[in-house]
């Protein structure tokens, strides 16, 4: 990434705008209320797939092939609606890993890599995950 953007990071004084090329950062800061968005987020992420999953919902019968593009629309309308105040990472992967490799590269005035804000975007998809596929196995196990 470094070599890809290196004239783009040289050409930013701001650090911030660095890091929002890898990673995740609220709005306003506020552990709770980003947390409870993370894990809202990715509730309605993973119960919604799991719930197009219902009756045998294979590539022979079913949505097929279209079951991809309805998770990809349901990817912006959550985007649209609830990504605002988090940025969204609604998976721990997508703020983890580009945050450690931000730590790692050697970008010029890049700053912190706000690790006392990482947590949330970890923490809060797997609490979401787990409550919808807990709901889910309640309504349809």
């Amino acid at each position: 990434m470094d070599l890809y953007y290196k004239d783009h990071y040289d050409a930013t004084d701001d650090p911030a705008a660095k890091l929002a090329t890898f990673c995740t950062a609220p709005a306003i800061r506020n552990y709770g209320r980003n947390l409870f968005s993370e894990i809202v987020g990715t509730f309605v992420l993973v119960f919604v797939i799991l719930a197009l999953s219902i009756d045998g919902n294979t590539s022979e019968v079913g949505m097929g092939a279209l079951g991809a593009f309805l998770v990809a629309m349901l990817i912006v309308a959550l985007g649209m609606s609830l990504g605002g105040t988090t940025g969204y990472a609604i998976n721990p992967a997508r703020d983890l890993a580009p945050r450690i490799a931000h730590a790692i590269l050697p970008i010029k005035g890049k700053g912190t890599n706000d690790w006392g804000y990482s947590w949330v975007p970890v923490v809060g998809p797997i609490i979401g995950g787990f409550i919808a596929a807990a709901l889910y196995c309640i309504i349809y196990c």
